[in-house]
């Protein structure tokens, strides 16, 4: 579980992982309610705290002409929207340290993009604004070296931070997940996370647009569970196919439910 304070996350005490999720990218505000009030439908029934995910622009991208936002200020209403509807905490990107004041009067956790793990004055800027901070581990990284993550927004004055693992490179055009660094990032004394749907990317396609595997994040969620993960965090859309972003990898929000409920089962089975 989540070892800090973090208003608005409900069933801290279901001994139950947390969920980070929803869309990749904030496409409008009607899909975003959406989603969101599916995934507290099911989170309520089955006890998960849930913090809902919606990147507000998506700045790494394959090509020039790929769709980067709705608009910043407007994508971030709507994460506000989100969480004062459903009184739930909320987290986006940000991807330069000037983004983190301006995302932080919106959202409740600020997420660190793995590309971006690295960068101090990004990972101080988080800090300084008293929000949790989830940084992703670059695929390029041991789980070991992100300790020093750690100490960059611990000696910034915020010890409000959660790791979350995306898998390794593995050659040119895949990922692989090796489980080791989830109990060795929560050495370091904060909550570990599994991205089941970024880590089954599968990135610098010929074509330009990132391909995925979903059909394995079922896979990669229970063995995340099975080894003792605090979170895990989903990318889900009612029609991942017609996604503006990153739609190869997302769980399609219908299938939700009965993954969860999987997962609620193995947690219970290994904590006895």
């Amino acid at each position: 579980m989540i070892n800090f304070q973090l208003d608005k996350l409900k069933h801290i005490n279901s001994d139950n992982f947390f969920l980070m999720a929803g869309p990749c990218a904030i496409e409008g505000e009607e899909m975003a309610l959406q989603i969101a009030d599916r995934i507290v439908e099911i989170t309520d029934k089955l006890g998960i705290p849930y913090i809902f995910k919606g990147s507000y622009r998506k700045a790494n991208r394959s090509k020039g002409s790929s769709f980067t936002g709705i608009g910043d200020e407007k994508a971030l209403r709507i994460l506000e929207k989100v969480g004062q509807t459903f009184d739930i905490p909320t987290v986006t990107d940000i991807h330069e340290s000037g983004e983190a004041a301006m995302a932080a009067a919106y959202v409740d956790v600020l997420q660190i993009p793995a590309f971006l793990c690295r960068q101090t004055d990004l990972l101080i800027a988080a800090a300084q604004t008293n929000k949790v901070v989830n940084v992703k581990k670059g695929q390029f990284l041991s789980a070991a070296s992100m300790k020093f993550a750690v100490e960059k927004i611990v000696e910034a004055g915020n010890n409000r931070v959660i790791l979350t693992d995306r898998g390794n490179t593995f050659g040119y055009q895949d990922l692989i997940v090796d489980y080791r660094g989830l109990p060795e990032m929560q050495s370091f004394g904060v909550p570990v996370v599994m991205d089941c749907t970024h880590s089954l990317q599968q990135p610098n396609q010929s074509s330009g647009v990132t391909g995925g595997r979903p059909e394995l994040i079922g896979t990669i969620a229970k063995a995340a569970i099975a080894v003792g993960a605090n979170g895990l965090f989903i990318e889900t859309h009612p029609d991942p196919a017609c996604a503006k972003s990153d739609g190869a990898n997302m769980l399609h929000l219908d299938r939700l439910e009965d993954l969860l409920t999987r997962l609620v089962r193995i947690r219970q089975a290994i904590t006895g």
